[in-house]
């Protein structure tokens, strides 16, 4: 098991926003975590990841309890992809995802040439190549978002965590990152606003309401009308993608 999450509880102002959670992630696997806008999500993510301190359980990365664990060795365990990121210092794109070695930075004997080397393929991989002078806080939405999520690669763990990943993106870099995160040799889990792309790179689906986990599987397994209507309360039809083999959800617009 490379995440383990145990009853994890988090409440704010005595209103319960996760409501003891627990969930396993296997090594390698790409997990999708899907509910409904306030059902809990970012919170969840923030209380595995840190930002958070639970109410009550715990979090184990390979066994280890990261409650237990200094800032640089948790940077190694994890990578992180928030999906709030309001930066109001500004750097050059470079800098930015070379902040993202911060965990494998020594006081002295960094090869700096290896060092920038991995930054410029961080840069490639997001299709940001060029961009390496280009000030941080000048780039549009979507072309921040590719330089994060950069940041978050580079750091070269085993498990990345992402809120998520595509927001402010057009369709296009939306099938590009979760491309790039999918052909990764690491554990991913990220929450995903939209339902066709979890259907189309998760290996398992998490499905959350109200702070609760209510269903967990494969996505033609937990992406079926039914539960498509609890978990948000809209008509869909389930078709199979044929180029796949997995879900296509199609939404049927309600009458006006």
């Amino acid at each position: 098991m490379k995440l383990s999450v145990e009853n994890i509880s988090y409440s704010i102002d005595g209103k319960l926003i996760v409501d003891g959670v627990s969930l396993g992630i296997e090594e390698g696997s790409f997990v999708g975590l899907v509910g409904p806008n306030g059902c809990g999500k970012s919170t969840l993510l923030k209380s595995i990841y840190r930002v958070y301190k639970p109410d009550s359980g715990a979090v184990y990365v390979d066994g280890k309890d990261i409650a237990h664990l200094h800032n640089r060795e948790v940077a190694r365990e994890m990578a992180v992809m928030q999906q709030e990121n309001n930066i109001e210092f500004d750097m050059t794109v470079f800098d930015m995802v070379m902040l993202g070695r911060f965990a494998h930075q020594k006081m002295f004997g960094n090869d700096m040439h290896k060092e920038r080397e991995i930054v410029r393929e961080g840069l490639r991989e997001v299709g940001m190549e060029g961009f390496e002078e280009r000030s941080f806080l000048s780039l549009s939405g979507g072309e921040k978002q590719r330089t994060l999520v950069a940041r978050a690669l580079v750091q070269q763990t085993d498990l990345i965590i992402l809120d998520e990943p595509t927001n402010h993106l057009d369709i296009g870099y939306q099938y590009q990152i979760m491309s790039i995160l999918k052909k990764q040799d690491m554990t991913v889990f990220s929450s995903i606003h939209d339902l066709n792309i979890a259907a189309c790179y998760c290996d398992r689906i998490i499905l959350m309401k109200k702070g609760k986990i209510v269903d967990v599987g494969a996505p033609a397994e937990v992406f079926t009308p039914e539960k498509i209507q609890h978990l948000f309360g809209v008509e869909t039809e389930v078709t199979t993608n044929q180029a796949t083999g997995r879900p296509n959800i199609i939404f049927r617009p309600a009458e006006l």
